[in-house]
């Protein structure tokens, strides 16, 4: 099915415009320049350094003959837009967060997190060895796209918030930034939601537009100043247990690469997102001691809280059902979760267990 047709039939359809009237990438003496967007303000850490990494690899990795010209969100088109800026060639390739795509396909939130879904690890296993990356081209086949993994910010937190949370009634008209199905899920839980993109939530946390914000984790919440506006801080959230980040490239322009530039597209993808996972779970554990001298209290949602949201999230990727690449799509990602996740826990999740209680 073409791109044209799914949007026809399908109410999931967003007002992506029409793959149509491609702009021919720049060249100069034989070299070729690809103008890439991001979702990210420019210098958002963690994030942007992971499309910066991405669009350097391939420029040196290439020599040269393929140079990616990044723009920050804003710099050509907002950061909500970058799909439609892909897709309908005003730009090559995008960096960004899928899940804020599920607009034009719900499909897309499992590229980056749904609520209770994969870790990084369990992520990796299943885009790598089992059917992530051909569902991802599914979808792309039908919006003009070539897609990759490439970022992630490991397990993310659950948020920062203006008072403490000691039940689910606590988030009855709660103003709350999340994106994707998790702030789907939090809706249904009495939330007000709302989706900014990154370099707009600092501001809107501090006049006191939302009430409270989810980022990604220490390192980056605290370099994003959060701290400094509120000092109640949930460490541990459903919504992005392990946030993959993708690279799009515009389908007619990824077939006109040569075989030599598709594979190093695909290599400096896959080499940006183990390299953004360490650089991020590296810097949590030191930012978050920061931010407890600093007074920021840390604290663990209840369990009441946590069965509220389960109930939501079921409820949430269940209002989906019925689209059959959505239905494949979560069966795959289901069957492979819970794959991964039986040996994890019987492997890692025991040695972590012993080794904190014999080494202390």
């Amino acid at each position: 099915m073409d791109r044209r047709s799914f949007l026809k039939k399908s109410a999931l359809g967003g007002t992506a415009a029409a793959a149509t009237g491609l702009a021919a990438p720049a060249y100069a003496q034989g070299n070729r320049t690809l103008t890439m967007v991001t979702t990210w303000g420019r210098g958002l850490a963690g994030v942007h350094d992971s499309a910066q990494r991405v669009a350097d690899s391939i420029t040196a990795m290439t020599g040269g003959s393929l140079t990616v010209d990044l723009k920050a969100a804003g710099e050509l088109v907002g950061a909500f837009e970058v799909f439609d800026a892909v897709t309908s060639g005003q730009a090559d390739m995008y960096h960004g967060a899928d899940y804020y795509f599920v607009n034009q396909h719900p499909g897309y939130a499992y590229f980056t997190s749904v609520p209770f879904g994969m870790t990084a690890q369990e992520l990796m296993n299943w885009y790598y060895h089992g059917e992530g990356q051909a569902f991802h081209d599914e979808l792309g086949s039908i919006f003009g796209l070539k897609s990759f993994l490439g970022g992630n910010t490991g397990p993310q937190s659950g948020g920062w918030f203006s008072k403490e949370i000691n039940g689910p009634e606590d988030f009855q008209g709660l103003k709350f930034r999340m994106p994707g199905l998790g702030g789907e899920a939090l809706g249904k839980m009495g939330a007000s939601v709302q989706n900014l993109p990154g370099a707009e939530v600092y501001q809107a946390l501090a006049s006191g537009a939302i009430d409270g914000t989810e980022w990604i984790g220490p390192w980056a919440d605290e370099k994003a100043g959060f701290q400094e506006i509120t000092k109640y801080y949930y460490t541990a959230g459903m919504h992005e247990p392990g946030a993959g980040l993708s690279v799009a490239t515009n389908l007619d322009v990824f077939n006109s690469l040569t075989v030599e530039q598709q594979k190093i597209i695909e290599i400096a993808s896959a080499e940006a997102h183990q390299w953004n996972l360490a650089q991020f779970m590296n810097n949590n554990g030191a930012a978050l001691q920061r931010l407890q001298a600093g007074g920021v209290k840390v604290l663990e949602f209840p369990d009441t809280v946590w069965d509220a949201m389960g109930v939501a999230a079921k409820e949430t990727l269940d209002q989906y059902a019925g689209d059959d690449i959505y239905d494949r799509l979560r069966a795959s990602y289901n069957a492979s979760m819970a794959a991964s996740s039986s040996w994890i826990q019987k492997s890692e999740g025991k040695y972590r267990e012993q080794r904190d209680r014999v080494m202390g």
